[in-house]
């Protein structure tokens, strides 16, 4: 049997629509392809920019800001060594990329100038580690983003 070229290019036509509709369902479906806005509320975000940097700028005059390491018992962050440990409240936001279930805040309560994250609470992968802290009346502004 013989086909004709109408019935070739029908053919090749329901081909093509069909490979495309086979990506489209897998992309939409797949839970891999799944990912989060960074904040629900983004555009309330927006506007408290401006005061996000004049942190982000008071924490740069710090004669030593913020160090972010890695140690056998989980992520060890060590704060200004000047500074009363006391007197410093804020959270500590880790944020996960790929997966908005992980994402955990913690509320800054110090009782020495370090904080430890237990291992047990980081996946491996890339965190963002937001910590937004004031210490007396300046308030400061931290981010850094790892690989765990």
């Amino acid at each position: 049997m013989k086909i004709s070229w109408g019935t070739s290019l029908v053919l090749t036509i329901i081909g093509f629509i069909s490979f495309i509709m086979f990506f489209v369902v897998t992309m939409i479906t797949d839970e891999a392809y799944s990912h989060d806005l960074v904040v629900e509320e983004y555009y309330k975000n927006e506007l408290s920019f401006q005061e996000q940097l004049d942190k982000t700028q008071n924490a740069t005059k710090l004669p030593e800001n913020i160090q972010v390491h890695r140690s056998r018992q989980g992520l060890v962050i060590t704060f200004p060594k000047d500074f009363d440990h006391t007197m410093i409240k804020g959270n500590l936001f880790l944020y996960r990329p790929s997966n908005k279930q992980l994402d955990v805040e913690i509320p800054l309560s110090l009782s020495t100038n370090q904080l430890l994250v237990p291992d047990k609470s980081l996946l491996g992968g890339r965190w963002n580690i937001i910590i937004d802290w004031e210490y007396g009346t300046e308030k400061y502004y931290f981010r850094e983003d790892i690989n765990y």
